[in-house]
């Protein structure tokens, strides 16, 4: 059966570790040592490093990794990924042995405009594409690409695990409460995520329905969020407009001190 572990790291970041019990996978490496000691805890065996994107908290520690590990590095064709033993894109397919996964690639440009993500049993692994009520900054690509993106990460079944590479849900949730304020599902998240948090605990992974239920940016068409676009002079029409302005107004946000 199997498992998955984040591995927190600098101040945010979630490295993803996925494993059997014997052999383990691990996901945006942006620093070795944390890998390696949730190796050893667990008594694990890394097999293969898959890459999103190449932002340097997401492959700082491939180099340190390879030198103490034979692996296979997967990574989208992006010169500025360098170590890689396999460039992959949208369409091809993860085959691993052990532990015993199948993935398939999916092209997600926004957030830079190589970035992809890696969906299988059950699993997405989704980089900085998507985050909990949430998603990533508009660094390279367009806001047509981020919410074509976004669109297809949430056409993906109701269940699927969003492993996200960040701990963004409380400041997420905090600006997706100034859109949607009457949002019951939205509130329920937030007292989740406040207990979350005050343990100690991660607030992802998510699931794809907890993200259609309360992410403004999944939820472009729906009408509170269409009339929050009305209401910044954005005609309901204008789906892409009505994106890109909920994108600025999350660049510009501050969790205010009362939250």
């Amino acid at each position: 059966m199997l498992r998955i572990e984040p591995i927190p790291a600098f101040d945010d970041n979630y490295l993803w570790l996925v494993h059997d019990g014997i052999h383990a996978v691990v996901i945006d490496p942006g620093d070795a040592a944390p890998v390696v000691t949730a190796l050893q805890r667990l008594n694990l065996r890394l097999q293969a490093i898959l890459l999103t994107h190449h932002h340097n908290d997401h492959i700082g520690g491939v180099a340190a990794l390879c030198a103490q590990f034979d692996v296979e590095v997967l990574a989208p064709a992006d010169e500025r990924i360098p170590l890689a033993t396999r460039r992959v894109g949208g369409g091809d397919a993860v085959d691993l042995a052990a532990p015993s996964l199948r993935l398939h690639v999916l092209d997600l440009p926004g957030h830079t405009r190589s970035h992809i993500g890696y969906y299988g049993s059950g699993l997405l692994f989704c980089g900085d594409t998507l985050f909990s009520a949430g998603c990533g900054r508009l660094f390279e690509g367009t806001p047509a690409q981020m919410l074509a993106s976004l669109d297809a990460l949430a056409a993906l079944p109701p269940e699927t695990a969003v492993c996200c590479a960040h701990e963004y849900t409380w400041s997420n949730c905090a600006y997706a409460a100034t859109v949607e304020p009457g949002n019951p599902q939205l509130r329920a998240r937030v007292d989740e995520v406040r207990t979350l948090r005050a343990q100690g605990r991660p607030s992802v992974p998510s699931t794809i329905a907890q993200e259609r239920a309360t992410n403004p940016f999944l939820r472009t068409d729906e009408p509170s969020v269409i009339a929050w676009g009305e209401r910044h002079g954005i005609p309901a029409s204008a789906r892409v407009e009505r994106f890109a302005a909920l994108r600025r107004g999350k660049d510009q946000f501050r969790v205010p001190a009362t939250w």
